[in-house]
């Protein structure tokens, strides 16, 4: 298996600080916001001086009812040609359910949400991840994801559950530290535990992020430095092996490039005790009794009415399915709805611009009541649309401009977005002035 070594998430944010960094060894990028036939020029200079590239997928769905779509799937291929990358990661997740199978509207999560830890949701994964490796030109990484909520009846735990999909599969794994003491506080499960069910031969790299901790819950938010108690996870599973690869991910609030090599610095030093250490297989590892192979059908049948029904609570407030915490339920919602408002806000920097400090206000207003169905860049264009359909905002000027946005960003040929954040930064400066 390839060793990467230390690395980091790279950002558009902090492209030239990475640069920079003499001690990086790979970096890994979204997919999704990486176009393959004009990469950016920081990624191409860093693959000029040997460092390696690994794109990490958001949007698959591997954990989902319906069968990877072809197209994302093509995408996600594009891009490891164009930046000749030896593997590409995803997500053990469903992000999407409803449609055609349960005969229910579509919906979109916005984000990652946990699979439950069932044989139908391991067969489909088993299933659907075939279909991706057939898919990619290179191994593919799955990671484990952090959850702020537990499906009831689970029938595995986490690692074995891990176990079961690479065993079945030949899958690599992706294995977030951070996310393990996530499920560590949001839903009693031992890291220790888990990482002693793994099958550490499968490891292909690890995730280490920073989060916090409000009233109870654990936030995987990749925004504050890496908590002492995600070291010592990293540290222990370093005492188990030596793993090929691993990464820092920050995606918001970005300290000083000073910081992140600090943080660089902790990582290597949690990992060093596993180029000492002797790699141990787990001599406990408890392994489900397994199901015969078969047609998936019937398990994807059952497996999207029960994430349909958690995602419409979600989104659409539907009933919380019976077993779920009420409470677990809110907050994810929450989050959810907290996550759609600052994606939007990227993808369409226009409107906060134009809305100013009622920006945040409007959407998560809008937002319950009209779940995502087609897309980030859709429900910028459906929010805007639902202000000026409600006669908002109440200033006929504010309004002529975002008429003019909306209908400008409908067009065949949208302008870039550089000119049109300055169009409505300038239109909001006149406003203000008025």
């Amino acid at each position: 298996m390839e060793r990467l070594g230390v690395g980091i998430g790279w950002r558009p944010e902090i492209a030239e600080a990475v640069e920079g960094m003499p001690a990086v060894d790979w970096v890994e990028i979204v997919s999704e916001n990486v176009c393959p036939g004009h990469p950016p020029e920081s990624l191409l200079r860093l693959r000029e001086r040997g460092v390696t590239v690994v794109p990490h997928g958001v949007s698959l769905g591997l954990g989902g009812a319906e069968r990877p779509d072809e197209r994302r799937l093509r995408a996600l291929a594009e891009r490891v040609e164009a930046l000749g990358s030896p593997l590409v990661s995803e997500h053990i997740a469903f992000v999407r359910a409803g449609g055609a199978p349960t005969a229910s509207p579509r919906l979109e999560a916005g984000h990652l949400l946990p699979v439950p830890r069932t044989r139908d949701a391991l067969d489909v994964l088993c299933e659907n991840v075939r279909i991706a490796q057939d898919a990619l030109p290179v191994p593919l990484a799955v990671e484990n994801i952090a959850a702020l909520l537990a499906w009831p009846d689970e029938e595995l735990t986490e690692g074995q559950f891990l176990y079961e999909l690479a065993d079945r599969t030949g899958v690599r794994l992706l294995i977030d530290v951070a996310n393990l003491h996530t499920n560590h506080v949001n839903r009693g499960e031992d890291p220790a535990r888990a990482l002693a069910e793994l099958p550490l031969e499968a490891i292909a790299y690890v995730h280490v992020a920073g989060g916090f901790e409000r009233d109870g819950v654990w936030h995987d938010s990749h925004a504050h430095p890496v908590p002492r108690p995600v070291l010592d996870v990293l540290a222990d599973l370093a005492s188990r092996l030596s793993p090929p690869g691993v990464l820092l991910e920050r995606d918001e609030n970005f300290p000083e490039p000073a910081e992140l090599e600090r943080e660089l610095g902790v990582i290597r030093e949690a990992v060093e005790p596993g180029r000492t250490s002797a790699v141990r297989r787990p001599h406990e590892t408890v392994r489900a009794p397994g199901r015969a192979e078969g047609t998936t059908e019937p398990a994807r049948q059952r497996l999207a009415l029960a994430q349909t029904a958690l995602l419409s609570a979600l989104v659409a407030g539907t009933p919380v399915p019976e077993g779920f915490d009420r409470v677990r339920m809110g907050v994810q919602a929450r989050a959810l709805a907290a996550k759609r408002a600052d994606v939007v806000a990227k993808v369409a920097p226009e409107l906060p611009v134009l809305l100013g400090e009622g920006y945040r206000a409007a959407f998560l207003a809008y937002a319950q009541g009209h779940p995502m169905s087609r897309g980030y860049r859709q429900d910028a264009m459906d929010f805007a649309a639902s202000l000026l359909l409600a006669g908002r905002p109440d200033d006929p000027a504010v309004r002529r401009a975002l008429r003019e946005w909306r209908l400008e960003r409908s067009g065949p040929a949208p302008r870039s977005r550089g000119p049109a954040v300055r169009a409505a930064r300038a239109a909001r400066k006149v406003l203000l002035r008025r």
